[in-house]
């Protein structure tokens, strides 16, 4: 497995990491083909709103270029890269002038079975609900026991993805995926400005969808949604999209529909490209 930290091949952290320690961070999960890092453009972004958010100040041509060189010499797999704030003494309170870490490490892609990109995926339906904290939404921190506790809930190969809601029972996303859905040809995705995590391939389909004709609806989603929708799909940064066939909890089935399968296309262009 590839390592590096700030740019250099290494195999530890500093156990004073604040990234270890409180969370500390942002991470980023870049698919890589072909030496090259699929939606980089979109990952810095969402890396560079994370920073300034968190106030991170961290060196993002520097960030770039590194996780260039690093793709390159990977060539095919996954590249997850964290950014920490830096290493510190015991307490809250961050240092001043600590300089944040940059962390990459390289693994194979993974090997999700060919049937849940044709077939589809069926959805666990999970018991655990994401907290509303709007200061964090939206954001891929390092904070994940919710996902954590969420993936924890199934066993079975069954199930490929969890449907998690929050609080209030608001539909919001996958634990490692975006939630869609398609009623009447409209394009349905949750609002995520109390809580969720706003994924790059997500970013990139609303970014695609007005050329394509196709409207788009960010709001809140409830059961009921689900329940009407034609057609519903999951996607992100990795795999793409996987159409969701089934909920066995709500006792609900859908068809891999047309504007899912057209979607998936424009998916697999985006990451190859």
């Amino acid at each position: 497995m590839h390592r590096w930290i700030d740019g250099q091949p290494a195999t530890a952290v500093n156990l004073q990491n604040r990234g270890l320690a409180y969370g500390d961070g942002l991470f980023e999960t870049v698919a890589v083909r072909a030496g090259r890092p699929s939606l980089l453009e979109h990952h810095l972004q969402r890396l560079a709103s994370g920073c300034q958010r968190l106030a991170i100040d961290a060196d993002l041509p520097l960030i770039r270029d590194e996780l260039l060189r690093f793709a390159s010499q990977l060539g095919e797999g996954v590249a997850k890269l964290i950014v920490t704030r830096g290493d510190s003494q015991r307490g809250y309170a961050p240092v001043a002038g600590a300089a944040p870490r940059r962390i990459l490490q390289g693994s194979p892609l993974p090997a999700y079975p060919a049937a849940n990109g044709e077939n589809g995926i069926s959805l666990f339906a999970c018991q655990t609900r994401l907290a509303e904290q709007p200061l964090l939404a939206g954001l891929k921190h390092l904070n994940r026991l919710e996902q954590v506790l969420a993936r924890a809930e199934w066993q079975d190969a069954e199930h490929a993805e969890g449907l998690v809601r929050d609080t209030q029972g608001r539909l919001i996303e996958g634990v490692y995926s975006n939630l869609f859905l398609v009623r009447e040809g409209v394009l349905l995705t949750a609002d995520l400005s109390r809580c969720g995590v706003a994924g790059v391939m997500r970013a990139a389909l609303l970014e695609q969808a007005p050329a394509l004709g196709i409207t788009v609806q960010v709001r809140d989603l409830a059961l009921t949604d689900l329940e009407q929708a034609d057609e519903v799909f999951v996607c992100n940064s990795v795999y793409g999209i996987w159409p969701v066939r089934a909920c066995p909890a709500h006792t609900l089935n859908w068809p891999p529909g047309p504007l899912t399968r057209k979607l998936q296309a424009v998916a697999r262009t985006l990451l190859d490209n």
